[in-house]
């Protein structure tokens, strides 16, 4: 999908379109989650710190992101894809692959089954989005890329919004793009590569496996030397399971106190464990992330015997993970995310502990709390928390007043 936060605010504030505007936390703390192509056109670019984008494009209209509402607009998105094939695999909210092997026999070829595929989004959902055809994943996510619309100071242009690499035809794609463009290369691994001599996909295909082994070791080498000859046998997985659920703040002002983080984190708590339940998962792991004001982070992590999806259990080992942490110095970001998932058990024996029956109370208290908030909506009832969050995953809200 083609900056898809911005789409979303564009269906329900129609007289913003063709103007510059950002999603994202506030001008002073957050980051940009999505910029429209007329701010891009000033160079405002997702992740950018939206002081940046501000001095960037001064002019242009920044709003506060509604994670919920893109996530009705992209659950449309994604039934028309189903209307074409039933093997879709989200990687996001806005990014899917679809084999559409079978499908070839009732709708014509893979490139035309993607132009049906965009008018079908544009008429059903009222969006626009950007198609890579190709045989392997890797291939179709890169030509997705030539499918988009560009901007520049002087103009947008448009884009084909199908691009299509031909069978046979992947070597010639690939080998005259810059390294940056494969998976797997960050800023550190460019750097590296660079280091080397090594500027463009073919470049690596070329060089000796060996030197690409010293330099980034054996399992990145192994990597980008398959991706750089087109080596990819990934199949769409419908059914791909979740690796982690987290939840994430970024705070108007740094928080020092304990208690004022604690609230902030038991919010975090109820959403990832809510998560869980509704995709029917237990976690193993809980991580408490920490990112001080100086921009430094530090993680810390607890393996439960028993799995959790209640915001109590989740807590309760979020609060042994903050006695290493010292908030003194002032919290910019926190986040708890779960991981190493499993499937309920909800049957206890005669012989199961206090804590046990306890964290099975809080279960079944859990599940009907589910469906109060799916019954009346989620305010209907919370945490133990009064108030609403003053932030959201990419910074503060904009109409949110801090003390000086």
């Amino acid at each position: 999908m083609n900056a898809f936060f911005v789409a979303c605010e564009l269906l329900r504030r129609p007289e913003l379109v063709g103007k510059a505007v950002v999603v994202g936390g506030s001008a002073k703390r957050g980051v940009v989650a999505a910029a429209s192509y007329e701010a891009r056109q000033f160079g405002v670019r997702s992740a950018m710190a939206s002081a940046h984008a501000s001095r960037l494009c001064p002019h242009a209209i920044f709003l506060d992101g509604d994670h919920d509402y893109y996530g009705e607009i992209s659950a449309q998105v994604f039934e028309v894809f189903r209307q074409f094939s039933p093997l879709v695999e989200g990687l996001s909210l806005d990014e899917a692959f679809l084999d559409v092997t079978g499908a070839q026999r009732i709708f014509g070829d893979a490139s035309h089954i993607a132009h049906l595929i965009r008018e079908a989004v544009r008429t059903q959902v009222g969006l626009a989005c950007s198609v890579g055809v190709a045989t392997s994943k890797f291939i179709a996510k890169l030509a997705t890329e030539f499918a988009k619309p560009r901007a520049s100071r002087q103009r947008i242009e448009p884009g084909p919004g199908v691009f299509e690499v031909v069978p046979g035809g992947e070597i010639a794609f690939l080998h005259p793009l810059e390294v940056g463009m494969l998976w797997g290369v960050g800023p550190v691994t460019l750097e590296k590569l660079h280091g080397i001599g090594l500027k463009t996909v073919g470049d690596i295909a070329n060089i000796d496996q060996r030197i690409l082994e010293l330099a980034l070791g054996e399992g990145l080498a192994q990597h980008l030397g398959d991706l750089s000859r087109a080596i990819d046998d990934r199949a769409v997985e419908p059914e791909r399971e979740a690796k982690s659920i987290g939840s994430e703040e970024t705070f108007g002002d740094d928080i020092s106190d304990l208690h004022e983080l604690r609230k902030h984190l038991l919010r975090m708590s109820d959403n990832v464990a809510r998560r869980c339940r509704e995709d029917g998962l237990t976690a193993f792991t809980i991580t408490l992330k920490i990112r001080y004001g100086d921009f430094s982070n530090i993680s810390r992590s607890r393996t439960v015997a028993i799995p959790v999806d209640t915001s109590q259990a989740v807590i309760a080992v979020v609060d042994e993970l903050l006695t290493e942490v010292d908030v003194r110095v002032g919290v910019r970001l926190a986040g708890v995310s779960l991981r190493n998932f499993g499937q309920p058990d909800s049957q206890l024996s005669l012989f199961d502990e206090p804590s046990q029956q306890s964290d099975a109370d809080w279960r079944v208290a859990s599940h009907a709390i589910d469906r109060i908030r799916e019954k009346f909506g989620d305010d209907a009832i919370s945490t133990g928390v009064i108030g609403d969050t003053e932030s959201t995953p990419w910074g503060p809200r904009r109409d949110v007043q801090h003390d000086r």
